[in-house]
């Protein structure tokens, strides 16, 4: 059985994870109206990614005998800017991520509960890869400058 403040932890992540799932599917609502079709596909999946995560984290706290929550997931903005702009909200976003995987991690290991422990750390070690995606994009779109700017999109589109 999980302890309540380790339950609490996870159901804030939950949420925050709900949130960011908002957050890609509004940036890929923009992007898509601003014609860069294959970063709105990116961003897509990356909402469902997310919200996958959520899934998954409340699978795990119910297997444990928790009890899973969603909580109320506030407004995300809907107006972003250029799309490097965009790309690299979603790279500070990610690293804001890392930070709070990186804290429910402490409260497991301070709960003392080992198992959740080993469950978190499969998304510590995605977010590492969350990051460096999103550092790699920034660095293309830079790289491509405003002219190239439809061929990282296209790139960006055959995303699966």
């Amino acid at each position: 059985m999980m302890t309540e403040k380790l339950q609490q932890a996870i159901n804030d992540q939950i949420t925050a994870e709900l949130w960011s799932a908002n957050l890609y599917l509004a940036m890929s609502f923009y992007m898509e109206k601003e014609g860069y079709s294959g970063m709105a596909k990116w961003l897509k999946k990356q909402s469902t990614e997310e919200n996958d995560h959520a899934c998954q984290m409340a699978s795990y706290m119910i297997k444990r005998g928790g009890i899973a929550r969603v909580d109320k997931v506030d407004v995300v903005p809907n107006e972003f800017g250029t799309p490097l702009e965009v790309f690299q909200q979603v790279y500070e976003h990610e690293c804001r991520v890392s930070k709070m995987i990186d804290d429910l991690v402490d409260v497991a290991s301070a709960e003392r509960d080992k198992a959740s422990q080993d469950f978190l750390w499969g998304f510590v070690r995605e977010q590492v890869e969350e990051e460096a995606t999103a550092a790699g994009i920034v660095d293309m779109i830079k790289r491509a400058g405003d002219t190239g700017a439809y061929y990282v999109d296209a790139k960006l589109g055959e995303r699966q």
